[in-house]
């Protein structure tokens, strides 16, 4: 998994440099906006089970202990404790917008740009840490609400 960080952490800065280098192309040549972000982010807030004491998962988005401390020092540069991360929302938004910012470009590449198929897989990886591996059951059921939280979300926008 650490690779996997430090693969992202390069695929961020390799972004970084690659969009300073096309900032001049036509906007439909970047490919994930920051509303397509926003929108998949609070999205797996809703679709998210709701809190319950003692069951191992911090903030509204449920995400497991072993990920925070991990995830806010690649994105914030701050490493939290899940309880930091808990207490607070603006923080825990700001360390899952960067993540899921990477995850939704990654898979919307894999998916030959197609949006709602990269939504799904985004939300599978969020869901089981692989990005194809909800097809059925309750992961599939999981990633469709994604889905239509999304779509929800991108209609407000």
């Amino acid at each position: 998994m650490n690779f996997k960080l430090i693969g992202k952490a390069n695929l961020l800065l390799s972004s970084l440099i690659v969009t300073l280098g096309i900032s001049t192309l036509p906007a439909s040549a970047q490919q994930v906006s920051n509303a397509q972000v926003s929108a998949l982010v609070e999205a797996l807030r809703q679709a998210a089970p709701p809190n319950s004491p003692n069951d191992g998962m911090y903030s509204q988005w449920q995400i497991l202990p072993g990920n925070i401390p991990r995830w806010s020092k690649l994105c914030i540069k701050q490493e939290l404790t899940p309880q930091q991360f808990e207490a607070d929302t603006a923080k825990a938004r700001s360390v899952i917008t960067c993540i899921v910012g990477d995850t939704l470009r990654d898979e919307y590449k894999a998916s030959g740009n197609n949006e709602l198929a990269a939504v799904r897989r985004s939300a599978c990886w969020w869901m089981t840490g692989k990005s194809t591996a909800c097809t059925s059951g309750d992961t599939a059921t999981y990633v469709q609400k994604v889905v239509n939280f999304y779509q929800q979300q991108r209609k407000k926008k």
